[in-house]
Protein backbone atom coordinates (compact mmCIF):
# COMPACT_ATOMS: atom_id res chain seq x y z
CA UNK A 1 0.00 0.00 0.00
CA UNK A 2 1.06 3.62 -0.94
CA UNK A 3 0.43 6.21 1.35
CA UNK A 4 1.63 9.01 -1.39
CA UNK A 5 -0.83 11.26 -2.57
CA UNK A 6 -1.36 11.40 -6.29
CA UNK A 7 0.30 15.30 -6.43
CA UNK A 8 3.65 13.78 -5.62
CA UNK A 9 3.24 10.01 -6.44
CA UNK A 10 4.67 10.99 -10.01
CA UNK A 11 8.11 12.69 -8.42
CA UNK A 12 11.19 10.86 -9.68
CA UNK A 13 14.24 10.80 -6.52
CA UNK A 14 16.10 14.43 -7.99
CA UNK A 15 18.86 13.84 -10.45
CA UNK A 16 21.17 15.24 -7.56
CA UNK A 17 20.47 12.74 -4.96
CA UNK A 18 21.58 9.68 -7.50
CA UNK A 19 24.72 11.64 -8.73
CA UNK A 20 25.95 13.17 -4.78
CA UNK A 21 25.49 9.19 -3.94
CA UNK A 22 27.66 7.62 -6.40
CA UNK A 23 30.11 10.28 -6.20
CA UNK A 24 30.61 9.41 -2.53
CA UNK A 25 30.56 5.57 -3.65
CA UNK A 26 33.56 6.12 -5.67
CA UNK A 27 35.34 8.75 -3.87
CA UNK A 28 34.58 11.51 -7.41
CA UNK A 29 35.26 15.17 -7.38
CA UNK A 30 31.63 16.23 -7.10
CA UNK A 31 31.19 18.97 -9.90
CA UNK A 32 27.36 18.15 -9.59
CA UNK A 33 25.86 19.59 -6.94
CA UNK A 34 25.65 23.18 -7.42
CA UNK A 35 27.06 24.25 -3.82
CA UNK A 36 30.48 25.94 -3.15
CA UNK A 37 32.94 24.00 -0.94
CA UNK A 38 34.03 27.04 0.87
CA UNK A 39 32.43 29.30 2.92
CA UNK A 40 31.66 33.35 2.39
CA UNK A 41 33.51 36.23 3.70
CA UNK A 42 34.10 35.89 7.38
CA UNK A 43 32.56 38.94 8.50
CA UNK A 44 29.08 37.99 7.87
CA UNK A 45 29.69 34.62 9.33
CA UNK A 46 30.71 36.60 12.78
CA UNK A 47 27.30 38.95 11.60
CA UNK A 48 25.63 35.78 12.19
CA UNK A 49 27.34 34.95 15.80
CA UNK A 50 26.83 38.37 16.89
CA UNK A 51 23.19 37.86 16.41
CA UNK A 52 22.97 34.63 17.99
CA UNK A 53 24.92 35.48 20.84
CA UNK A 54 22.69 39.08 21.18
CA UNK A 55 19.70 37.21 21.61
CA UNK A 56 17.64 36.86 18.16
CA UNK A 57 16.75 33.64 18.26
CA UNK A 58 12.88 33.61 18.39
CA UNK A 59 10.64 33.88 15.43
CA UNK A 60 10.98 36.26 13.20
CA UNK A 61 8.34 38.53 11.87
CA UNK A 62 6.64 36.57 8.76
CA UNK A 63 6.95 39.02 5.93
CA UNK A 64 11.06 39.16 7.01
CA UNK A 65 13.66 40.99 9.67
CA UNK A 66 12.66 44.53 8.97
CA UNK A 67 16.15 45.31 8.92
CA UNK A 68 16.78 42.37 5.95
CA UNK A 69 13.43 43.90 4.12
CA UNK A 70 15.32 47.28 4.06
CA UNK A 71 18.72 46.05 3.02
CA UNK A 72 16.68 44.05 0.15
CA UNK A 73 14.98 47.64 -1.29
CA UNK A 74 18.60 49.58 -0.73
CA UNK A 75 20.27 46.55 -2.88
CA UNK A 76 17.30 46.88 -5.37
CA UNK A 77 18.02 50.75 -5.62
CA UNK A 78 21.64 50.39 -5.58
CA UNK A 79 22.00 48.08 -8.54
CA UNK A 80 19.17 48.79 -10.59
CA UNK A 81 17.67 51.53 -9.32
CA UNK A 82 14.64 50.04 -8.58
CA UNK A 83 12.58 51.54 -5.78
CA UNK A 84 11.14 49.04 -3.38
CA UNK A 85 8.45 49.69 -0.40
CA UNK A 86 10.29 47.08 1.86
CA UNK A 87 7.09 47.09 3.91
CA UNK A 88 4.26 46.26 0.84
CA UNK A 89 6.96 44.66 -1.83
CA UNK A 90 9.30 42.02 0.43
CA UNK A 91 8.77 38.52 1.51
CA UNK A 92 11.66 36.84 3.23
CA UNK A 93 11.32 33.24 2.30
CA UNK A 94 13.30 30.23 3.36
CA UNK A 95 15.73 29.85 0.53
CA UNK A 96 14.64 31.14 -3.19
CA UNK A 97 13.34 27.72 -3.64
CA UNK A 98 10.69 28.32 -1.08
CA UNK A 99 9.65 31.72 -2.82
CA UNK A 100 9.39 30.59 -6.11
CA UNK A 101 7.22 28.00 -4.15
CA UNK A 102 4.92 30.63 -3.02
CA UNK A 103 5.32 32.38 -6.14
CA UNK A 104 3.55 29.66 -7.97
CA UNK A 105 1.32 28.42 -4.89
CA UNK A 106 0.09 31.80 -4.47
CA UNK A 107 -0.82 32.89 -8.97
CA UNK A 108 -1.49 29.51 -10.29
CA UNK A 109 -4.88 28.19 -9.96
CA UNK A 110 -5.86 24.40 -11.43
CA UNK A 111 -5.79 24.85 -15.46
CA UNK A 112 -3.80 27.47 -15.29
CA UNK A 113 -0.62 27.22 -17.60
CA UNK A 114 2.99 28.45 -17.15
CA UNK A 115 5.58 28.68 -20.03
CA UNK A 116 8.80 27.13 -18.93
CA UNK A 117 12.05 27.39 -20.97
CA UNK A 118 14.11 24.26 -21.35
CA UNK A 119 16.09 23.24 -19.61
CA UNK A 120 15.09 24.37 -16.38
CA UNK A 121 15.57 24.57 -11.87
CA UNK A 122 13.87 21.27 -12.00
CA UNK A 123 11.71 22.86 -8.49
CA UNK A 124 9.75 24.45 -11.35
CA UNK A 125 7.95 22.03 -12.88
CA UNK A 126 7.30 20.31 -9.56
CA UNK A 127 5.78 23.75 -7.96
CA UNK A 128 3.61 23.97 -11.15
CA UNK A 129 2.03 20.55 -10.65
CA UNK A 130 1.70 20.35 -7.28
CA UNK A 131 -0.47 23.70 -7.90
CA UNK A 132 -2.51 21.94 -10.38
CA UNK A 133 -0.91 24.06 -13.74
CA UNK A 134 0.18 23.20 -16.80
CA UNK A 135 4.06 23.64 -17.69
CA UNK A 136 4.58 24.88 -21.55
CA UNK A 137 8.16 24.28 -22.56
CA UNK A 138 9.87 26.44 -24.73
CA UNK A 139 13.51 25.21 -25.87
CA UNK A 140 16.83 26.79 -25.29
CA UNK A 141 18.92 25.65 -28.27
CA UNK A 142 22.94 25.79 -27.98
CA UNK A 143 25.22 28.22 -29.21
CA UNK A 144 25.75 27.60 -33.12
CA UNK A 145 26.95 29.35 -36.05
CA UNK A 146 24.66 32.11 -36.27
CA UNK A 147 24.30 32.41 -32.38
CA UNK A 148 27.22 32.98 -29.98
CA UNK A 149 25.13 32.13 -26.50
CA UNK A 150 21.94 29.71 -25.82
CA UNK A 151 18.62 30.81 -27.73
CA UNK A 152 15.36 30.31 -28.24
CA UNK A 153 12.66 30.86 -31.19
CA UNK A 154 10.83 33.72 -31.35
CA UNK A 155 7.75 32.18 -32.89
CA UNK A 156 7.54 28.99 -30.37
CA UNK A 157 7.56 31.41 -27.50
CA UNK A 158 4.61 33.01 -28.79
CA UNK A 159 2.85 29.61 -30.49
CA UNK A 160 3.38 28.90 -26.36
CA UNK A 161 1.07 31.43 -25.26
CA UNK A 162 -2.38 31.34 -25.04
CA UNK A 163 -5.76 31.93 -23.37
CA UNK A 164 -4.63 30.01 -20.20
CA UNK A 165 -1.60 31.18 -19.90
CA UNK A 166 -0.93 32.42 -16.33
CA UNK A 167 2.86 32.85 -15.67
CA UNK A 168 6.36 32.93 -17.56
CA UNK A 169 9.66 31.64 -15.59
CA UNK A 170 12.85 33.66 -16.32
CA UNK A 171 15.74 32.52 -14.95
CA UNK A 172 18.75 35.12 -15.58
CA UNK A 173 21.15 34.48 -15.46
CA UNK A 174 20.10 30.68 -16.52
CA UNK A 175 20.84 27.40 -14.34
CA UNK A 176 21.49 25.03 -16.48
CA UNK A 177 23.44 26.80 -19.31
CA UNK A 178 24.51 29.81 -18.04
CA UNK A 179 22.55 32.08 -20.27
CA UNK A 180 22.03 36.04 -19.99
CA UNK A 181 19.10 36.75 -21.30
CA UNK A 182 19.87 40.31 -23.69
CA UNK A 183 17.40 43.24 -23.02
CA UNK A 184 16.07 42.27 -26.71
CA UNK A 185 14.99 38.93 -25.40
CA UNK A 186 13.35 40.02 -22.56
CA UNK A 187 11.46 42.81 -23.78
CA UNK A 188 9.78 39.93 -26.74
CA UNK A 189 9.06 38.10 -23.54
CA UNK A 190 7.47 41.76 -21.75
CA UNK A 191 5.53 42.48 -25.06
CA UNK A 192 4.03 38.71 -25.15
CA UNK A 193 2.88 39.29 -21.72
CA UNK A 194 1.24 42.45 -21.53
CA UNK A 195 -0.27 41.17 -24.85
CA UNK A 196 -1.59 38.05 -22.75
CA UNK A 197 -2.22 39.40 -19.33
CA UNK A 198 0.49 37.12 -17.99
CA UNK A 199 2.67 37.78 -14.95
CA UNK A 200 6.26 37.03 -14.79
CA UNK A 201 8.44 34.95 -12.16
CA UNK A 202 11.77 36.23 -12.71
CA UNK A 203 14.46 33.96 -11.11
CA UNK A 204 17.62 35.95 -10.76
CA UNK A 205 19.36 34.45 -7.93
CA UNK A 206 22.65 34.37 -9.50
CA UNK A 207 22.84 38.33 -10.46
CA UNK A 208 26.32 38.91 -9.27
CA UNK A 209 28.01 36.08 -11.40
CA UNK A 210 28.15 37.50 -14.38
CA UNK A 211 30.72 37.86 -16.80
CA UNK A 212 31.53 40.78 -19.11
CA UNK A 213 30.46 41.51 -22.03
CA UNK A 214 27.27 40.19 -20.76
CA UNK A 215 25.10 41.99 -18.37
CA UNK A 216 22.38 41.35 -16.13
CA UNK A 217 19.40 43.02 -16.64
CA UNK A 218 16.36 42.90 -13.90
CA UNK A 219 13.40 41.86 -15.47
CA UNK A 220 11.34 44.37 -13.10
CA UNK A 221 13.35 47.39 -14.16
CA UNK A 222 11.97 47.14 -18.40
CA UNK A 223 9.40 49.35 -19.59
CA UNK A 224 6.28 47.76 -18.52
CA UNK A 225 7.19 45.08 -16.50
CA UNK A 226 7.28 46.47 -12.92
CA UNK A 227 3.22 45.80 -12.36
CA UNK A 228 3.73 42.19 -13.83
CA UNK A 229 7.30 40.71 -12.42
CA UNK A 230 7.92 38.97 -9.05
CA UNK A 231 11.60 38.60 -8.74
CA UNK A 232 12.96 36.02 -6.71
CA UNK A 233 16.94 35.81 -4.96
CA UNK A 234 18.46 34.74 -2.69
CA UNK A 235 21.99 35.08 -0.44
CA UNK A 236 22.94 31.52 -0.88
CA UNK A 237 24.58 32.35 -4.21
CA UNK A 238 26.26 35.74 -4.00
CA UNK A 239 27.23 34.98 -0.45
CA UNK A 240 28.33 31.33 -0.80
CA UNK A 241 25.94 30.57 2.12
CA UNK A 242 23.58 27.92 0.62
CA UNK A 243 22.79 26.48 4.15
CA UNK A 244 21.47 28.79 5.40
CA UNK A 245 18.09 29.15 2.78
CA UNK A 246 17.67 33.09 3.11
CA UNK A 247 15.88 34.05 0.11
CA UNK A 248 13.39 36.61 -0.89
CA UNK A 249 10.41 38.01 -3.17
CA UNK A 250 10.31 41.14 -5.09
CA UNK A 251 6.82 42.77 -6.56
CA UNK A 252 4.31 45.44 -6.20
CA UNK A 253 1.67 44.75 -3.50
CA UNK A 254 -1.21 42.73 -5.65
CA UNK A 255 2.11 40.46 -6.31
CA UNK A 256 4.10 40.24 -3.41
CA UNK A 257 1.09 39.34 -1.78
CA UNK A 258 0.71 36.29 -3.82
CA UNK A 259 4.09 35.34 -2.43
CA UNK A 260 3.06 36.37 1.45
CA UNK A 261 -0.36 34.19 1.39
CA UNK A 262 1.38 31.16 0.89
CA UNK A 263 4.90 32.03 2.59
CA UNK A 264 2.55 32.20 5.69
CA UNK A 265 1.40 28.77 5.94
CA UNK A 266 4.80 27.09 4.39
CA UNK A 267 7.68 28.15 6.92
CA UNK A 268 5.97 31.36 7.94
CA UNK A 269 9.21 32.99 9.14
CA UNK A 270 13.47 31.67 8.28
CA UNK A 271 15.98 31.45 10.59
CA UNK A 272 16.11 35.06 12.24
CA UNK A 273 20.10 35.15 13.14
CA UNK A 274 21.02 34.44 9.79
CA UNK A 275 18.47 37.12 8.18
CA UNK A 276 20.37 39.54 10.66
CA UNK A 277 23.33 38.66 8.87
CA UNK A 278 22.02 38.86 5.05
CA UNK A 279 21.26 42.08 5.76
CA UNK A 280 24.95 42.94 6.36
CA UNK A 281 26.19 40.87 3.26
CA UNK A 282 23.45 42.55 1.12
CA UNK A 283 25.54 46.26 2.45
CA UNK A 284 28.93 44.84 1.37
CA UNK A 285 31.25 47.54 -0.72
CA UNK A 286 31.21 47.22 -4.27
CA UNK A 287 34.53 45.66 -4.46
CA UNK A 288 32.86 42.34 -2.69
CA UNK A 289 30.49 41.66 -5.77
CA UNK A 290 33.19 42.50 -8.32
CA UNK A 291 36.00 40.37 -6.66
CA UNK A 292 32.76 37.91 -6.67
CA UNK A 293 32.40 37.92 -10.52
CA UNK A 294 36.19 38.13 -11.23
CA UNK A 295 36.79 34.77 -8.96
CA UNK A 296 34.61 32.82 -11.11
CA UNK A 297 35.33 33.79 -14.79
CA UNK A 298 38.98 32.63 -13.57
CA UNK A 299 37.50 29.41 -11.89
CA UNK A 300 34.95 28.96 -15.44
CA UNK A 301 37.92 29.69 -17.47
CA UNK A 302 39.90 26.86 -15.41
CA UNK A 303 37.08 24.29 -15.74
CA UNK A 304 36.49 24.75 -19.73
CA UNK A 305 40.04 24.42 -20.37
CA UNK A 306 39.90 21.54 -18.69
CA UNK A 307 36.79 19.89 -20.54
CA UNK A 308 38.55 21.10 -23.73
CA UNK A 309 41.45 18.93 -22.73
CA UNK A 310 39.87 16.19 -21.92
CA UNK A 311 38.02 15.96 -25.39
CA UNK A 312 34.92 17.43 -24.94
CA UNK A 313 33.15 21.02 -25.84
CA UNK A 314 32.25 23.36 -23.53
CA UNK A 315 30.11 25.91 -24.11
CA UNK A 316 31.41 28.66 -21.60
CA UNK A 317 28.66 30.60 -20.21
CA UNK A 318 27.76 33.96 -19.70
CA UNK A 319 26.80 33.54 -16.25
CA UNK A 320 26.12 31.23 -13.11
CA UNK A 321 28.57 28.81 -12.55
CA UNK A 322 27.56 25.37 -14.80
CA UNK A 323 28.88 25.18 -17.47
CA UNK A 324 27.11 22.62 -20.03
CA UNK A 325 29.39 20.73 -22.04
CA UNK A 326 28.81 18.75 -25.53
CA UNK A 327 30.15 14.57 -25.18
CA UNK A 328 29.57 13.95 -28.28
CA UNK A 329 32.95 12.98 -29.29
CA UNK A 330 32.57 9.86 -26.94
CA UNK A 331 29.41 8.23 -28.61
CA UNK A 332 27.78 7.55 -24.94
CA UNK A 333 24.11 6.14 -25.44
CA UNK A 334 22.84 8.42 -22.87
CA UNK A 335 23.66 11.74 -20.74
CA UNK A 336 22.96 9.51 -18.04
CA UNK A 337 25.63 6.78 -19.39
CA UNK A 338 28.28 9.15 -19.92
CA UNK A 339 27.44 11.13 -16.04
CA UNK A 340 27.76 7.31 -14.35
CA UNK A 341 30.48 6.49 -16.67
CA UNK A 342 32.83 9.98 -15.94
CA UNK A 343 31.74 9.37 -11.97
CA UNK A 344 32.43 5.53 -11.58
CA UNK A 345 35.65 5.64 -14.08
CA UNK A 346 36.89 9.16 -14.40
CA UNK A 347 36.44 9.89 -11.13
CA UNK A 348 34.49 13.11 -11.48
CA UNK A 349 30.71 13.70 -11.04
CA UNK A 350 28.89 15.49 -13.24
CA UNK A 351 24.81 16.30 -13.90
CA UNK A 352 23.00 14.71 -16.62
CA UNK A 353 21.20 17.48 -17.98
CA UNK A 354 18.23 15.80 -19.34
CA UNK A 355 16.19 16.06 -16.14
CA UNK A 356 15.77 19.10 -17.00
CA UNK A 357 13.90 18.94 -19.80
CA UNK A 358 10.19 17.88 -20.35
CA UNK A 359 9.59 14.37 -22.37
CA UNK A 360 9.38 16.19 -25.77
CA UNK A 361 12.31 17.77 -25.62
CA UNK A 362 14.30 15.24 -23.29
CA UNK A 363 16.93 13.90 -26.56
CA UNK A 364 18.11 17.09 -27.00
CA UNK A 365 20.49 16.37 -23.84
CA UNK A 366 21.80 13.10 -24.62
CA UNK A 367 24.98 14.33 -25.69
CA UNK A 368 25.76 17.24 -22.81
CA UNK A 369 26.98 17.30 -19.47
CA UNK A 370 26.81 19.96 -17.16
CA UNK A 371 29.92 20.63 -14.81
CA UNK A 372 29.73 22.72 -11.50
CA UNK A 373 33.04 25.03 -10.98
CA UNK A 374 31.67 27.14 -7.75
CA UNK A 375 34.53 24.69 -6.20
CA UNK A 376 38.35 25.59 -4.83
CA UNK A 377 40.73 25.72 -7.49
CA UNK A 378 42.59 23.11 -5.97
CA UNK A 379 39.33 20.91 -6.59
CA UNK A 380 39.11 21.96 -9.85
CA UNK A 381 42.79 21.40 -10.48
CA UNK A 382 41.99 17.77 -9.43
CA UNK A 383 39.03 17.19 -11.77
CA UNK A 384 41.20 18.80 -14.69
CA UNK A 385 43.71 15.83 -13.66
CA UNK A 386 41.69 12.57 -13.74
CA UNK A 387 39.56 14.23 -16.53
CA UNK A 388 42.97 14.09 -18.28
CA UNK A 389 42.22 10.24 -18.42
CA UNK A 390 39.16 10.58 -20.41
CA UNK A 391 40.17 9.77 -23.86
CA UNK A 392 41.91 6.57 -22.70
CA UNK A 393 39.62 4.76 -20.77
CA UNK A 394 36.89 6.18 -23.17
CA UNK A 395 38.75 3.95 -25.66
CA UNK A 396 38.64 1.12 -23.35
CA UNK A 397 34.89 0.77 -23.13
Amino acid sequence: MSWLSRRVAGFPTTVFSEFSALATRHKAVNLGQGFPDFDGPDEIKEAACRAIRGGVNQYAVGAGAQALRGAIAQHARRFYGQEVDPDTMVTVTSGATEALFDAVMGLVDPGDEVIVFEPFYDSYVASIEMAGGVARFVLLRPPDATHRAWWFDAAELEAAFGAKTKLVVVNTPHNPTGKVYTRGELELIGRLCERHGTAVLADEVYEHIVFSPARHLRVATLPGMAERTLTVSSAGKSFSFTGWKIGWAIGLPALRQAVQQAHQFVTFASAAPLQAAVSEALALPDAYFTKLSASYRAKRDRLVAALSAAGLTPMAPEGSYFVMADTSRYAFEDDFACCRFLTREAGVAAIPPSAFYGEAHRREARHLARFAFCKTDALLDEAATRLARLPELASRR
